[in-house]
């Protein structure tokens, strides 16, 4: 089934972790298989659904990552069509590190949901507390340099896009066949 509307207005958001848990899983492109990566050692848990968004590549080297607001969390390896409404920039060990921040099309609750100014303030404050936390027992440092509005997270996906095409490089014949 093709999006609703094109990129980057709609995205398709793999599943990695659901929310509510603690477990931090990773999609490991090599193998096509989800890993466990470690279990958070803060007494935090993701409360939003968290993955990576098809189709592209961050300065990271991995696919960007989406944080996915839905009124029930869904399930490891679920692709959801997601709107982008804004993203949480930080920095970690890693450098540069932006989240995007998404509702999911299937959601009622969220179809109002057009840029950050329509999502609770409060819910913003809990998902930057938790990025804020979660890597502190783990002697890791993560830097919150705040939320950046839809227009800014449409760029950075385009971008991401840009790059994956560009790292892709033209499908030759060869290459098809192999």
């Amino acid at each position: 089934m093709n999006p609703p509307q094109p990129f980057p207005a709609v995205i398709e958001v793999v599943v990695e972790i659901p929310g509510g848990s603690r477990n931090k899983i990773e999609f490991d492109e090599q193998a096509a298989v989800f890993r466990l990566d470690r279990v958070l050692s803060s007494a935090v848990f993701y409360n939003f659904d968290y993955g990576y968004i098809e189709g592209t590549r961050a300065d990271d080297g991995d696919h960007s990552d989406a944080m996915v607001l839905i009124d029930q969390p869904t399930f490891t390896g679920c692709h959801i069509w997601a709107r982008p409404v804004g993203g949480l920039e930080m920095r970690d060990e890693m450098g540069g590190d932006f989240k995007v921040l998404c509702v999911a099309l299937g959601d009622p609750l969220y179809e109002h949901v057009e840029d950050l100014a329509h999502v609770s303030p409060h819910k913003l404050r809990e998902i930057e507390h938790f990025f804020g936390t979660y890597k502190l027992l783990e002697n890791k440092a993560v830097e919150i340099e705040g939320w950046r509005d839809a227009a800014v997270a449409l760029e950075v996906l385009r971008a991401d896009r840009d790059r994956l095409h560009r790292e892709s490089g033209p499908a030759t014949p060869d290459a098809a066949r192999a």
